[in-house]
């Protein structure tokens, strides 16, 4: 059981360059910010390595977006003299952001994944350094009919299966959640059940708007989806899902996560609505299920109490690995809560930072 003295590394990308922070023997402390003036998407964190390496996507105003690394937890970056992602010529395109990292699990060594604007995802083998398109995703036959979400076309959730490294899903706002079993060689739509009550017809094969998509650490067939409206469930690795938002203040919202050591434990942080976002009721709360969505209740022990207008952003909700599991998020306000007992208490650890736009963390001694 780990308790809240052991190592945590917690980094917090924001709008204007990453934060990194460390919890030793119960004691905070922040740093930063690296990439000074660059928005910093995505974070990865490879706990594979005997010292973990760090992933940043960021995104200079001037330089445009890149990969950086760190084998040093952040005290030192590196960039590659190419750049990490690049979109061949013929596809026509360029990168716009690099929305996810992801490094795959222990059954594919030095394997992760880059899911990009214009909905790309990539594949590296070389733990992060250099990445290939996956063509079958970009070639799919349904891509001429993909159409951007508020923030874009973009691959912006990877989950791969410990248990099968050829097992891949992605979410793509705004096509919906797609499938492969073969390791890329096709992709299938799995969106039976997820509504996009944008459309004509509510209930297409793709198309929904999926924010975010979390994988139950014990039961792997099961997913956790938020929706543009709508929380869902799903008990066959995304073939059909269940609506299980129906206890939630509101069933928008941006981020989930899945607890990283029990089953049936899932987090969300409720937002009023797409024309409104904000806390549901202008209450921070993150809600908390124990029954796999059948039931949901608030957690706001050390949170404000106050009228709060802080939306999470869908990567700035995240876990540590731990039990008791470590929970993280971070606002548009540019303030980071954590908490060390499975969300049931938390503390500010940081206010007034710029836009907190994703965050990750992991047990590190």
């Amino acid at each position: 059981m780990a308790s809240d003295t052991a190592d945590v590394l917690l980094a917090v990308g924001t709008r204007k360059g990453l934060f990194i922070g460390r919890r030793r023997h119960g004691r905070w402390e922040l740093g930063g910010p690296h990439f000074a003036a660059q928005a910093v998407y995505s974070i990865g964190i490879d706990t594979r390595r005997p010292t973990p390496r760090l992933l940043a996507g960021a995104d200079s105003a001037h330089w445009g977006p890149s990969v950086f690394h760190s084998d040093d937890l952040g005290e030192t970056w590196q960039e590659p003299s190419r750049p990490a992602v690049t979109y061949p010529q013929d596809t026509g395109t360029s990168l716009e952001r690099v929305w996810q990292l992801h490094p795959a699990g222990p059954a594919a060594p030095d394997v992760v994944y880059a899911g990009t604007e214009p909905g790309g995802l990539f594949r590296s083998a070389d733990g992060g350094e250099t990445f290939e398109l996956v063509r079958s995703l970009w070639d799919h036959p349904t891509r001429e009919q993909w159409v951007p979400g508020g923030g874009g076309l973009a691959v912006h959730t990877v989950i791969t299966d410990p248990r099968d490294a050829d097992a891949v899903t992605v979410a793509v706002s705004a096509a919906g959640v797609f499938r492969t079993t073969d390791g890329g060689e096709s992709w299938t739509p799995s969106n039976s059940g997820v509504k996009a009550v944008f459309l004509p017809d509510p209930h297409p094969e793709f198309g929904q708007c999926v924010h975010k998509i979390a994988q139950d650490p014990v039961n792997r067939d099961r997913l956790y989806l938020q929706n543009h409206w709508g929380v869902y469930r799903s008990d066959d690795a995304g073939a059909k899902w269940t609506d299980i938002g129906g206890g939630l203040p509101s069933d928008f919202g941006f981020a989930t996560a899945a607890h990283p050591c029990r089953a049936d434990v899932a987090y969300v942080f409720p937002i009023t609505a797409d024309i409104d976002r904000v806390p549901a009721e202008h209450r921070c709360r993150v809600f908390r299920t124990e029954d796999a969505g059948a039931t949901w209740e608030p957690l706001t022990d050390g949170l404000p109490r106050e009228d709060h207008y802080g939306t999470v952003l869908r990567d700035a909700l995240c876990v540590d690995g731990s039990d008791p599991a470590g929970v993280y998020f971070g606002n548009r306000n540019g303030e980071v809560f954590a908490s060390a007992d499975d969300g049931d208490s938390w503390r500010q650890l940081a206010s007034h930072l710029p836009d907190v736009l994703c965050v990750r963390a992991a047990a590190v001694g």
